[in-house]
């Protein structure tokens, strides 16, 4: 039964170190992989190579490549480029974390 337990408990503790979950605000409409969002406050799930962006009941999955650094990042930052005149996610630095999420066009 103790043996049952622990096998589960490492099952859900393996899942959960895979995902991670972080919080973001958009300051301004963006793009993200052709799909537009809102300006406004965002959930990102982050798991192996994928982010889900989620905004109430909007929810948008994109590929992502997940690159660390050598120092953590003091705050979470969204970096753009401009793809036909609209501002476009091409990197979220995660605040607290040595993590940056690269989105390539």
């Amino acid at each position: 039964m103790l043996k049952r337990f622990v096998l589960a408990f490492a099952v859900l503790a393996l899942a959960a170190a895979s995902a991670a979950t972080y919080r973001v605000t958009l300051a301004q409409p963006s793009v993200v992989k052709g799909n537009a969002l809102k300006a406004g406050d965002y959930r990102l799930n982050v798991q192996d190579d994928k982010v889900t962006i989620i905004n109430g009941k909007q929810s948008v999955e994109v590929p992502v490549k997940i690159e660390n650094v050598e120092q953590k990042y003091d705050s979470t930052a969204v970096r753009y480029s401009d793809q036909g005149g609209k501002p476009t996610i091409s990197e979220i630095r995660l605040g607290g974390t040595k993590t940056k999420l690269v989105f390539t066009p």
